[in-house]
């Protein structure tokens, strides 16, 4: 589908640890996220909700990009607004952040303040590209 990640990536995400991320346009360094697939679908919440996080920088700026398997991808940022799916997703972050030292941030990242932040990750149109200057 057009506005899906190519299932080779998908299945990268869905079992990598740490997806590289960055939000919005403007140039800066690539961080390390947590992420999660549900139903063929690349989904990403935010722990901490600071003034200049990912989370709020794709509020600003839905473009960014991924770093996965040594592929950079363009993405845009979608909230999620699924209860049925923002339930699937705390499961997956507890499924998938299972270990002991890892368990407690996958359960807060079910909490109120984590779930609002639900956003999936999709392609970024060809025509979103930023005008050369």
């Amino acid at each position: 589908m057009a506005n899906r990640l190519p299932d080779a990536v998908v299945e990268a995400i869905r079992v990598c640890q740490v997806l590289g991320i960055r939000a919005g346009r403007a140039p800066h360094r690539i961080i390390g996220i947590w992420a999660v697939v549900v139903e063929q679908r690349v989904f990403v919440r935010s722990w901490s909700l600071k003034p200049r996080s990912w989370y709020r920088t794709f509020l600003e700026d839905s473009r960014g990009l991924i770093q996965i398997g040594g592929r950079e991808l363009r993405v845009r940022a979608v909230s999620t607004r699924s209860e049925r799916l923002k339930d699937a997703v705390s499961r997956a972050y507890v499924e998938k952040y299972h270990t002991p030292g890892a368990l407690k941030f996958a359960r807060d990242l079910g909490g109120a303040k984590s779930r609002a932040t639900t956003t999936e990750l999709v392609p970024a149109s060809p025509r979103s590209r930023t005008p050369s200057r």
